[in-house]
């Protein structure tokens, strides 16, 4: 699993007059297809009443396809949707939905300046768009005494890492999330301090 890049704000808003029709573009930061998803109702309920609310996202990693999606929404087959998701896809961000909000305003604009418009929309969003680097986690478990857990914090967050969880028996079994490229040198640190006692197990 490689890091990638994703939205470093939770939304942009970039506004756009074409032809007396207005183009609200937005970029919003959606970890996973449900958050895509809503984030699309919400800007459509936001916007009752445009005529249509055209959208395409990278839900997940920039090369999961599975985690794809884009719509028309009442525009002409393949006029908005597809050169918004073509402009994501182009960006290599991952976790990223673009919603294009139209009010129309009388003028028709033809398949070609329709394209522009949604797919120029989404490329000038994204010139302005700050960006952050996701460094995938993987999952693991680490049992310890009590004694040990605020070293074993330390040790964690050193290699970017984040307790997710921990529950407290006679022993502290604890949730941890890692860069997987940080593991062998976790598990040294670990080891050095609990003299060969703690290790990470894979989840």
């Amino acid at each position: 699993m490689h890091s990638y890049p994703i939205p470093a704000q939770p939304q942009l808003l970039v506004e756009e007059t074409i032809k007396k029709s207005r183009f609200l573009t937005y970029i919003v930061h959606t970890e996973g297809t449900a958050a895509a998803k809503l984030a699309v109702q919400t800007l459509r309920e936001q916007h009752p009443m445009a005529r249509h609310h055209c959208w395409a996202f990278v839900a997940g990693a920039p090369n999961d396809s599975q985690q794809l999606g884009f719509s028309d929404d009442g525009e002409p087959s393949g006029t908005a949707g597809k050169p918004m998701l073509a402009q994501l896809m182009g960006s290599g961000l991952g976790e990223v939905t673009a919603v294009v909000v139209r009010y129309y305003g009388g003028v028709m604009l033809g398949t070609g300046g329709l394209v522009k418009a949604y797919g120029g929309g989404v490329q000038l969003a994204l010139t302005q768009l700050e960006r952050q680097l996701k460094i995938p986690k993987q999952s693991y478990r680490l049992d310890c005494h009590y004694a040990q857990l605020a070293e074993v914090e330390r040790i964690v967050q050193r290699f970017q890492g984040d307790i997710l969880d921990t529950h407290f028996t006679e022993r502290v079994t604890a949730v941890i999330a890692l860069p997987e490229r940080y593991l062998a040198e976790c598990n040294e640190a670990l080891s050095q301090f609990s003299r060969g006692e703690l290790h990470l197990q894979q989840q």
